[in-house]
């Protein structure tokens, strides 16, 4: 970082670091106690990942938390950005007094992020909203400013408690996982009814009680918020005792969304898919992002594995993540080389590239001309036009007379 190099793929976030960097405005470090000592706010933004029990894994943050109060030497705002269980902010202020650590001394602030992979740099600057959870109005409020110059001061601010601030992000990400886990069963429904889910969820979204937003059916939800915290809800309402049916669900529904392609490949090709060469478009579990934590190419590709497939893979940007979970299977640097001699090619993740592939040109070196598009992102009539089977999920065009 210090060398201007940001060691993931996030659109502009590259350049954002270099200017600020220029500018003066940032600087990175390894030696946390110093940063520690010199900072005022201290913002925590760890990775809360899951642990074999559904809840989180608060490790990181409870090392963190410990350097802290091994290096607090005058009063700090402590600012928890990372997703966690509820209570924990409460938790953490009961186990820095716990260590002898006067109140004096710090505040604690929940500070939910809502960034969306792959458009992280402009949701920041962009956000629908700022949600700050603390039990001291004048932290809040001090938290609050911070925020003040983005969209010109017109950014919504929810002040609340810990708790309420922790339910929200929560709350936010199982709805919306719950919606996709919707609209993908109503898609499956759709491929059998012979609807088209496409206009389906238009005329659903004018409905602005529910809106278009995550009414795009595809192969399940993935990256590191959606399953990661829909299962950790879970698990504290079991422990609370209080059923969430609903959120529980929509993973029942994401786990079995993950098997469709495998389904829709053996439709084309037959129940044996030995030897048969898949060519997937997309590893990564979105587009405009290298994150393929969670991402539904991982379960197809383990699918066609144990069916002896032939794999052949390209994405734009995570093909160096999934070569240390399969090293085996073939990977291409072009969408070009990759859907060559393939019985089928599978789309996986909404890369605007490969909407833009010269499709005409990929049909003469396939094997069969099959395209299972899980993301509907091609048109299913240019398709066919060009001499493929085009298959996507709850695609229908009816023959209006």
């Amino acid at each position: 970082m210090n060398k201007n190099v940001v060691p993931f793929f996030e659109p502009g976030l590259q350049e954002l670091v270099v200017d600020a960097i220029k500018n003066k405005r940032l600087s990175f470090t390894a030696n946390v106690a110093n940063a520690i000592v010199q900072g005022d706010i201290l913002f925590i933004a760890v990775d809360t990942p899951s642990a074999e029990d559904g809840h989180a894994n608060l490790s990181a943050l409870y090392k963190v938390v410990d350097t802290i109060a091994k290096n607090i030497n005058n009063y700090k705002i402590i600012v928890i950005k990372s997703t966690v269980p509820l209570t924990t902010n409460k938790l953490i202020e009961q186990y820095l007094l716990s260590k002898g650590i006067d109140h004096g001394l710090f505040d604690i602030v929940s500070n939910p992020e809502f960034l969306r992979e792959g458009s992280a740099v402009y949701d920041f600057f962009n956000p629908d909203r700022v949600i700050i959870g603390s039990n001291n109005k004048t932290s809040s409020n001090f938290i609050a400013n911070l925020y003040k110059p983005l969209k010109n001061g017109t950014v919504p601010v929810v002040i609340t408690d810990t708790t309420s601030a922790e339910m929200i992000k929560y709350a936010s990400n199982a709805f919306l996982a719950s919606k996709i886990s919707f609209i993908n069963e109503i898609a499956n429904l759709c491929d059998i009814v012979k609807a088209d889910i496409i206009t389906v969820a238009d005329g659903m979204g004018l409905d602005a009680r529910i809106t278009r937003h995550f009414l795009m059916p595809g192969p399940g939800f993935g990256g590191s918020c959606f399953p990661k915290d829909s299962r950790e809800l879970l698990s504290t309402a079991s422990d609370y005792n209080v059923p969430l049916e609903v959120v529980k669900g929509s993973l029942i529904a994401n786990e079995r969304q993950q098997h469709i392609a495998i389904q829709k490949l053996k439709n084309l090709l037959g129940a044996d898919l030995k030897d048969k060469t898949i060519c997937i478009l997309g590893l990564s579990f979105k587009a405009n992002t290298d994150d393929i934590r969670y991402s539904p190419a991982i379960k197809t590709i383990e699918l066609l594995q144990k069916e002896s497939a032939v794999i052949n893979a390209y994405d734009p940007a995570a093909i160096e993540n999934m070569i240390k979970i399969f090293p085996t299977i073939n990977y291409y640097h072009s969408a070009q080389a990759a859907t060559k001699n393939s019985d089928a090619i599978l789309i996986l993740t909404e890369w605007k590239e490969f909407k833009d592939i010269d499709w005409q040109s990929v049909y003469t070196n396939v094997k069969q001309p099959y395209i299972i598009d899980m993301r509907n992102i091609l048109d299913p009539t240019q398709c066919q036009e060009q001499g493929f089977i085009y298959n996507g999920i709850g695609r229908f065009h009816p023959v209006v007379n």
